[in-house]
């Protein structure tokens, strides 16, 4: 059967290909076809977004919006850091990881140490001094793994769960004053971007890559992800 072409769609076709071609995606996307249609995506992505870009301090001086985000999720962090310290005060907890590691073994259960640190984006040295903090006081107990004899398995105990119980109230008090004035639907979609943004490094970190080496690797890791 034949069918009338609508050469008005492939004349915009052509003449985005040659718009993507000639620079307009300004080097961020491979030349293909998965290129152009990133492209194609994130132009009307951005479309869709407000006229009306935010103002940040440094903007009319060239600060670059990725400045701007790694400052703010510094100064978040240092935010909840201060909440959480308030959320312990006058308690038998030493720092806010000892409450977070029990918060882990009472939701996930019993797991092996080095699990158990991985899941607090911890260096192994500090990871461990928590850890033996924690068995010192009576709140988890060590076992021995049935599959890896090398490994210890540790679990929360009754007292390590009464202990977080007492503070449980000001803890959740802590981590809603964190969210602030969000609204339910945009603690939705920061819940998404932040997602977003721990499945990109989470793997980077997990390689324990040397100092010398990070800047670069993670640069390659963020070029080869914007070309999938």
């Amino acid at each position: 059967m034949y069918m009338c072409m609508n050469y008005e769609i492939v004349k915009e076709v052509i003449r985005l290909v040659e718009q993507f071609d000639t620079g307009i995606s300004t080097g961020s996307y491979p030349k293909d076809v998965n290129g152009f249609k990133r492209w194609i995506y994130d132009n009307e992505k951005q479309k869709a977004l407000p006229a009306d870009e935010p103002l940040w301090e440094g903007k009319a001086h060239g600060r670059s919006p990725e400045s701007v985000i790694s400052t703010l999720l510094v100064h978040m962090n240092r935010y909840a850091k201060t909440y959480s310290r308030a959320a312990i005060h006058n308690s038998d907890f030493t720092t806010q990881e000892d409450f977070i590691y029990l918060i882990n073994l009472r939701a996930f259960g019993a797991m092996t140490k080095m699990d158990l640190i991985k899941k607090n984006i911890q260096d192994k040295p500090t990871g461990m001094q928590i850890i033996g903090r924690l068995i010192k006081k009576g709140w988890v107990a060590q076992t021995n793994s049935e599959t890896d004899k090398r490994s210890k398995v540790i679990s929360i105990t009754q007292a390590g769960l009464e202990s977080l119980d007492r503070q449980m109230d000001k803890i959740r008090q802590a981590t809603t004053i964190v969210t602030g004035n969000l609204l339910y639907a945009e603690k939705m979609e920061l819940i998404r971007l932040l997602g977003k943004l721990n499945d990109f490094h989470h793997p980077i970190f997990s390689q324990h890559m040397e100092s010398s080496d990070l800047l670069n690797k993670a640069t390659y890791s963020l070029s080869k992800n914007q070309q999938t």
